[in-house]
């Protein structure tokens, strides 16, 4: 016969809310120990591509410092950037296991700025401009508050 006690009782200990929070936290650890390898990963490829695209397309270049090959490195140099705060933001996560929305803001400033450093303005519109424009207002007041709100949580 079965001993339904034992059964409601084994059941009830795997199934605590505890429990259930750790076996989570486990997999979070996991999946974000596998994005910070993929995204080592990622940086190592970029500044691969990055120092090849370097030396293939500087000398072929026009003379000129403002040219479309100085602005596509500078776009490139920016996604290795970006990189490196994702994959801070992950490590950050991996330590405290909270997500640092200052850290988040950042890696979204730098990712805006380096869409409107390879702007082209012979394809985009004048919205697309504002657009950008207008998410940098957004992103700079928000860093703005979280930096505020840190320093005042710190002084208490």
């Amino acid at each position: 016969m079965v001993n339904w006690r034992k059964i409601a009782k084994q059941t009830s200990v795997v199934g605590k809310d505890e429990n259930f929070l750790d076996f989570i936290k486990v997999i979070e650890t996991f999946v974000s120990k596998i994005l910070s390898f993929a995204m080592v990963i990622i940086l190592l490829v970029e500044v691969f591509d990055l120092t090849v695209y370097m030396f293939q397309n500087l000398d072929k270049s026009p003379p000129g410092f403002f040219n479309k090959v100085l602005i596509e490195i500078f776009g490139l140099f920016l996604n290795i950037l970006i990189a490196l705060e994702l994959l801070e933001n992950i490590t950050a996560y991996l330590k405290k296991h909270v997500v640092q929305v200052e850290l988040v803001i950042v890696t979204s400033l730098i990712a805006v700025a380096r869409k409107i450093i390879i702007f082209d303005f012979t394809k985009a519109t004048g919205i697309d401009l504002m657009g950008l424009a207008l998410a940098i207002f957004a992103l700079s007041i928000s860093y703005w508050l979280i930096r505020r709100l840190n320093i005042k949580s710190n002084e208490h």
